[in-house]
């Protein structure tokens, strides 16, 4: 269950400047740590924590939604999350022949990702999970013995700031929906460079600034008024979905965020808007 902080209180609800939903701090810098407050602290939501509790405050979140990841999406993508996903794999375009082809899909546990990546390749493509949530993985590793995919995908627990795996191991990394969990996304970054093949490809899925005038005011409205009530509805908990929401308002934008990518020495660093921005896709090689 999801750990109350003292006095019995998870975090309050934070309100906008513009409606209410803009996050205290401005997203416009790159930032090593989720929204680093002083030297100890760093954000968690709109509240600010000390940097050693955030990983497993998150990592309650996540084990309490484990087995209700799909809906959770559906609630904060309106259904979108499926057709994003779709394009993701695509524009990663793995190999449909026989060639091999080795994906390390980050923070993936429930397997969505891995596994339409597996349909859309060839027989000789294989995937590694790599997720820190324990509860999360064991919803993967059912899914994908369910699908007959157990011989092509295999999961494993690490945390994405320390990977357990050999430098030059994979052809490409995945994360969807998981870098704005990470409390040092510049470790990420550095580790997804390091794990990688020279001519290996990064790309990130991830909730980003929504960039069109009254769908990024609606779009506010559903995620601080509607989102957290739906799972309180559905999931029986508003907090979770709550965190999640002003997640998404502290990672950096889309360009700060190719800036970082850059920084960890990818190059032919691109993104593309998805929904006006509502989420976005980001590319890079290791060259």
């Amino acid at each position: 269950m999801l750990r109350c902080m003292e006095g019995g209180a998870f975090w309050p609800v934070a309100r906008a400047d513009r409606l209410g939903y803009d996050s205290p701090m401005s997203r416009n810098t790159a930032h090593s740590a989720a929204g680093t407050g002083s030297d100890d602290t760093v954000s968690f939501g709109f509240r600010q924590v000390r940097e050693g509790e955030r990983q497993g405050l998150v990592n309650s979140v996540f084990a309490s939604v484990a087995e209700r990841y799909d809906l959770m999406n559906d609630l904060m993508s309106g259904g979108l999350h499926r057709l994003w996903k779709a394009d993701f794999v695509s524009w990663l375009n793995p190999p449909k022949g026989i060639e091999p082809f080795r994906l390390l899909d980050v923070a993936g546990g429930t397997g969505d990702i891995a596994m339409r990546y597996a349909r859309a390749s060839g027989e000789n493509a294989t995937a590694v999970i790599c997720d820190i949530s324990p509860e999360m993985l064991d919803v993967g590793k059912r899914r994908i013995q369910e699908a007959h995919l157990d011989h092509r995908i295999r999961c494993v627990e690490g945390n994405a700031e320390a990977l357990p795996f050999e430098a030059g191991t994979f052809d490409a990394y995945t994360i969807a929906f998981g870098i704005r969990n990470v409390t040092h996304v510049d470790k990420a970054l550095s580790e997804a460079y390091r794990v990688l093949r020279p001519g290996g490809r990064f790309l990130c899925l991830e909730f980003s600034e929504c960039r069109v005038p009254l769908l990024d005011t609606l779009y506010d409205f559903h995620s601080f008024e509607v989102i957290p009530r739906l799972g309180k509805l559905t999931a029986g908990a508003a907090e979770p979905y709550q965190y999640l929401v002003e997640s998404i308002r502290k990672f950096p934008k889309q360009e700060a965020f190719a800036d970082m990518i850059r920084a960890s020495g990818f190059a032919k660093v691109s993104y593309r808007d998805l929904t006006g921005g509502v989420a976005a896709m980001h590319s890079g090689w290791k060259i």
